[in-house]
């Protein structure tokens, strides 16, 4: 019998390139990690963009395409040399995670198996396990009967509990728009992403009322109270009061209980921006820090921070889980249907339709350290910073804003903003350290974020040499710096 002739499919050796392309990718990110872990390269090199398109040759590898082994050897290698090192002992510079490589591994089913899973049916697996991770976020909080979901980031996480609270406040919003009495008390340092909420949400920015805060910018209970009533007084309505845990600049917890206490009596929502600081909560030792969170109506958890998973993974959740739903009103014939698997539809909690499985991230990472592993993590970055905050604040020449509440610390040296700026500019030019800067109160710091396993009291001690000897050498002075 003859054989029938077959047309090769696109597809044809799917199986064996991804074997040998993950195989190689693995083996340079391995090594990628390793001399990150021991710091012997650059923490940073942000080399101009050109020099980078042309050294990757990322416009001819488009055109010509036909990437083989020896070619994408080639590009990884010239890659992975210019990213930047989160897990280098010298990276302090942002909220990032430094991630589990069990992350990794979610990373790579995905990006086989792609179930967009917001809709139950097109990702029963992760699904479910997403249920299971956001039920232990919620224990954690302490709403055990809570609701929530995973989404694409902390800033789509909090616009999402403040449609909710826009659900709660005006109800009619959805169909007939923004109500124009409507406004929100935040803290002035509350994370840019509320701002930008209230203006997607066509409340504006100019409605956000500023809470009163103290010389940390940490929130005064009190000026709530006074805040609630004055702006009622004027006939307008509270959408929702936010507080941070922490804040983003500075590490500092605003005192939830007593917040908590006062929304509590005047029936308003309360919002927490917790994707930094959420994370103590797995701890027995640092949850005293969000002590009376379980009064708050929601909370935003961002897992790709201090729980070691890669971005993007962030949790919203709600104490009242008929809240978690009331955000959204869509209908859509071919997503929406009246059947066993809608109950469990979580694009009834969320802006997005196509969604990653975020959950198997946190999963896979909490499978591998178990929650003593995580509270360690914890306790473990916490404890360096403070250990750091001592070591700067008792060295001549350096000042501290306080003790760390979490694993932020702002420090100076010298007297000058510009020259806090100069110096971090130079610190990043040499490539050892990567520090961010905030503004406080007025005044400019630099800032460090203890994110690296790998940052030590010795990585310290390296640090303000070299900050000594760049403000020595006038490296680190208040003139503009050049990079080379």
């Amino acid at each position: 019998m003859r054989e029938r002739s077959r047309t090769p499919k696109a597809d044809d050796g799917a199986e064996d390139l991804l074997r040998d392309a993950a195989a190689r990718a693995v083996e340079r990110l391995a090594g990628f990690l390793s001399s990150s872990l021991a710091g012997t390269e650059r923490v940073i090199d942000p080399r101009p963009m050109a020099a980078i398109i042309s050294d990757l040759g990322l416009r001819e590898r488009i055109r010509a395409g036909g990437m083989d082994g020896a070619s994408l050897d080639d590009f990884l290698d010239r890659y992975l040399a210019g990213s930047t090192r989160l897990h280098h002992p010298g990276f302090l510079a942002h909220q990032v995670a430094a991630p589990h490589p069990a992350s990794a591994i979610a990373e790579l089913v995905h990006g086989v198996t792609d179930n967009a899973m917001a809709v139950y049916e097109m990702g029963p697996t992760a699904t479910a396990t997403e249920i299971v991770v956001v039920e232990w976020m919620l224990e954690k909080v302490g709403w055990p009967d809570g609701a929530g979901v995973l989404t694409h980031g902390g800033s789509l996480a909090n616009l999402t509990a403040l449609l909710a609270a826009r659900a709660a406040a005006a109800p009619e919003a959805w169909q007939e728009g923004v109500p124009d009495d409507l406004v929100l008390l935040a803290p002035p340092g509350a994370h840019y992403s509320i701002a930008r909420a209230a203006s997607i949400m066509g409340i504006g920015s100019r409605r956000i009322v500023p809470l009163r805060v103290d010389a940390r910018e940490v929130v005064v209970p009190e000026g709530i109270a006074e805040a609630v009533d004055r702006v009622r007084g004027e006939g307008q309505r509270v959408l929702a009061v936010v507080a941070g845990a922490c804040a983003t600049a500075t590490g500092y917890h605003d005192p939830l209980r007593a917040i908590g206490e006062i929304c509590r009596e005047r029936d308003v929502w309360l919002h927490v921006d917790g994707a930094h600081g959420a994370s103590a909560l797995g701890s027995p030792r640092e949850r005293r820090h969000l002590d009376g969170v379980e009064l708050a109506d929601s909370i935003v958890w961002d897992a790709h921070k201090m729980l070691r998973v890669s971005t993007l993974c962030a949790a919203v959740l709600f104490r009242d889980p008929e809240r978690a739903s009331r955000a959204f009103h869509q209908r859509a014939s071919y997503l929406f249907y009246d059947h066993e698997g809608a109950g469990v539809d979580l694009i009834h909690r969320t802006v997005e339709c196509t969604k990653a499985e975020l959950g198997l991230k946190l999963f896979l990472v909490l499978a591998h350290l178990g929650e003593a592993g995580m509270a360690e993590w914890v306790d473990g970055r916490y404890a360096a910073a403070r250990r750091f905050e001592r070591a700067i604040a008792s060295r001549e020449g350096f000042t501290t804003l306080g003790p760390p509440e979490a694993n932020i610390v702002c420090f100076r040296y010298g007297s000058s903003d510009a020259q806090q700026l100069a110096l971090r500019e130079a610190l990043i030019r040499e490539g050892r350290f990567y520090l961010s800067s905030a503004e406080v109160a007025g005044v400019r710091w630099l800032r460090m974020v203890v994110m690296s396993p790998t940052t030590d009291d010795t990585t310290i001690e390296r640090l303000m040499e070299a900050i000594e000897r760049l403000a020595t050498t006038g490296s680190g002075d208040s003139s503009p710096l050049r990079r080379g």
